[in-house]
């Protein structure tokens, strides 16, 4: 893979979402990665996860699964936070493989998982995937994380490392910002890059995906389908 030097800017907002992320899991990693409640207890923050993961991944079974059994399965997650999903996921699933910016959050999201050894956690770089073995996986998933890249650059580079990492055929099930933010300032790692239909639907054909499925155009919680092509 090669790699290509980074802009001033782009390092910038890559160091600036590490350091934001780790001082939010400092001072309340749960509350920032699920904003529903100020304090979570464990069982109330674990079990909100697989809420979670039973709404927008195991009820969609059709396209995540695709037939297969879900034990048999590889899983792949973006932006982990605090092990909500993460842990949820390693329930429902053979084997998950989930990366965070933020040094703080993978080890709330390592000690969630202390009893799962089917679940792997990395501190990845911000923008890439080089930190996950490449070992052929079956579904990719990211929720409430690209609204908060504010970098068209950092999320199309994460669509083409899933793309590398995917087996043909798989899905890569994620959400962006789909509010229109032209004046977004680009080093708030709360409000993320917008990105329109006809943006979603390009970004998939330049990385093998087919963009099969979208919900909530124009809103904060833009959902997209992509399926890897076939090869």
């Amino acid at each position: 893979m090669r790699l290509w030097p980074r802009s001033t800017q782009l390092e910038r907002q890559l160091t600036k979402m590490r350091k934001d992320w780790d001082r939010r899991g400092r001072e309340n990693a749960r509350h920032f990665v699920a904003n529903g409640q100020q304090e979570w207890t464990d069982e109330e923050f674990f079990a909100s996860g697989e809420s979670s993961v039973w709404h927008e991944v195991l009820s969609d079974s059709g396209n995540v699964c695709q037939g297969k059994d879900p034990k048999t399965m590889r899983v792949l997650e973006i932006g982990c936070g605090a092990g909500r999903m993460t842990r949820a996921l390693a329930k429902a699933f053979g084997e998950v493989h989930a990366v965070d910016v933020s040094g703080e959050m993978v080890e709330r999201t390592r000690l969630a998982l202390r009893d799962m050894p089917n679940a792997h956690v990395y501190q990845n770089n911000g923008m890439d995937l080089r930190v996950v073995p490449e070992l052929g996986f079956d579904f990719a998933f990211s929720v409430i994380v690209f609204q908060h890249i504010p970098s068209h650059e950092v999320i199309r580079s994460y669509v083409r490392e899933v793309a590398r990492l995917l087996r043909p055929g798989a899905l890569f099930k994620f959400q962006t910002c789909g509010m229109p933010n032209a004046d977004a300032d680009p080093f708030d790692t709360w409000v993320g890059a917008s990105f329109s239909l006809e943006m979603a639907r390009s970004l998939a054909a330049e990385n093998g995906f087919e963009c099969r499925h979208h919900l909530g155009e124009g809103t904060q919680f833009f959902w997209l389908w992509y399926f890897k092509n076939a090869k």
